[in-house]
């Protein structure tokens, strides 16, 4: 018999769905596969330059398709499960994202392997948000706490596990494949969640569904196209004049956006974003926290990644290797956190502790490369590393909580998929902008340590704005308000 549960409550039927545990598992699946790929091209992409060839633009479109594509699909994302049901739309976007995959492995030129990224970026928007929709349904109160605690050990296992996978996938050279098994070793994952999900996700009916808004979807997808793609490709042709009237045009178009949302809501309508959200000062302050501090790490994880190999000449296991104690730093940052509960305890203060903490980790490392030079090793630059790590995860543990604070609960699922997006948009422009700065740098003729200290430094003063922007945000959530990301 088929379990069907509904969307009007958080809670299930009369009964928690028995297959809750293994239901759990398979979304899990889904969860690293898309964690995985937006980590793993940051070690592969040097191979995959030399192999397809291109411009150097191409290793920034490898993350930033990826996460642009994410970001403007998060947003219509949920919806896709309140029309049409959640278990289907799981099923395709899984189905997609294990395609793209395939077409990621088999591609023959950047353009195809760069398309195919943005294929992956949009299925897995589908794919993410039903599977934490259906968490939401399956497990009773008493037990959605340790549901949702299993995410964070994963998260942060796959940013551990993710660089030196993908640098042991590229050296290994399985059945010749090189660089295309990061990707074609989805093909197992994802068939495992296509046949977990047939099997043990429950069907889920609506209650009421909104329509889509795709008018918004096309604005905020034009919005963001005009702002990221000059970004990347005007180093390349020298920057003209039309690249900066795109950036213009972004923001004409963003508020655009803004007004049509407000004019559908007006009217009675569905629109995408409930604006009134932007009036409320510690949601506008998470969303500009999150957009800076997001693509400082996005933007430092790449160029960092980019330096061990093309600057130090590391093979990718190595530099997989050496980016290991950053991701160490992470994990037991959140789980020290987590452990203490200073999330609840402190608060805010964690956020602006952690950003402290994670500048002085960046100003390490820029000190270590300009005391070392060309001659530093992993071992002199980890104790750097590690803390900039922890930095990062005492800043991402209360974050979600605090921005979602003072969000009424009408008004969360817009919030959320809004706050995810805009974390997705700050990764992308940590690819195009930092990209573009570390690129152009060497073109000048810069020595590889000169670049990457001053990339480090940029990294850090976004670290510095985002510690300001914190200060808009409310000193902790509300305990019968906050709820875990």
């Amino acid at each position: 018999m088929t379990h069907t549960v509904g969307t009007g409550s958080p809670a299930v039927t009369a009964e928690p769905y028995r297959w809750r545990w293994l239901a759990l598992f398979v979304i899990l699946a889904a969860e690293v596969m898309d964690l995985v790929d937006a980590v793993i091209t940051n070690i592969a992409a040097p191979s995959i330059h030399i192999d397809l060839g291109g411009s150097t633009s191409m290793i920034q479109w490898l993350g930033a398709g990826y996460t642009m594509a994410m970001a403007v699909g998060l947003i219509t994302g949920g919806r896709l499960g309140d029309l049409y049901g959640r278990k289907r739309m799981f099923v395709i976007g899984a189905l997609g994202f294990t395609a793209a995959s395939l077409l990621c492995g088999l591609a023959v030129s950047s353009e195809m392997l760069i398309a195919s990224r943005v294929l992956q970026g949009l299925f897995g928007a589908v794919m993410i948000p039903q599977g934490l929709g259906m968490i939401k349904e399956m497990f009773p109160p008493k037990e959605m706490a340790a549901a949702f605690g299993v995410f964070g050990p994963v998260m942060a296992l796959s940013m551990v596990a993710g660089p030196v996978l993908a640098g042991w996938l590229v050296d290994a050279d399985l059945f010749g494949t090189g660089w295309r098994m990061i990707f074609l070793i989805n093909l197992p994952v994802g068939l495992f969640a296509l046949v977990g999900a047939a099997r043990f996700l429950p069907e889920s009916r609506p209650g009421h569904a909104a329509r889509l808004d795709l008018t918004g979807m096309g604005l905020v997808s034009a919005a963001s196209f005009l702002l990221i793609y000059p970004l990347v490709q005007g180093r390349d042709l020298d920057w003209p004049a039309w690249t900066f009237a795109s950036m213009a045009a972004s923001a004409a178009v963003f508020a655009l956006f803004a007004r049509h949302q407000a004019g559908k809501r007006r009217a009675g309508g569905d629109p995408l974003v409930v604006t009134g959200l932007f009036r409320k000062r510690a949601f506008s302050g998470g969303l500009v926290t999150g957009l800076v501090f997001f693509t400082a790490l996005v933007g430092f994880s790449m160029v960092i990644s980019l330096y061990f190999q093309i600057g130090l000449g590391y093979d990718p296991l190595q530099a997989g290797l050496a980016s290991l104690p950053n991701a160490l730093g992470s994990l037991i940052g959140f789980a020290g956190v987590n452990a203490a509960g200073l999330a609840q305890k402190v608060g805010r203060r964690l956020i602006h502790l952690g950003a402290v903490v994670m500048a002085a980790g960046l100003a390490g490392i820029a000190v270590t490369l300009d005391l070392a030079g060309v001659g530093v090793t992993p071992w002199q630059l980890a104790p750097a590393m590690f803390v900039t790590g922890a930095g990062m995860s005492m800043v991402m543990a209360p974050f979600f909580d605090i921005v979602l604070a003072g969000v009424e609960p009408h008004e969360s699922g817009s919030a959320s998929g809004t706050l995810t997006a805009v974390q997705q948009l700050g990764g992308a422009l940590g690819s195009a902008a930092i990209g573009t700065l570390f690129f152009g740098l060497l073109e000048r003729g810069r020595a590889f340590p000169d670049v990457m200290q001053t990339t480090v430094w940029v990294t850090a003063g976004l670290v510095a704005v985002a510690f300001a922007a914190a200060f808009l945000l409310p000193l902790r959530a509300r305990p019968e308000e906050g709820a875990g990301h």
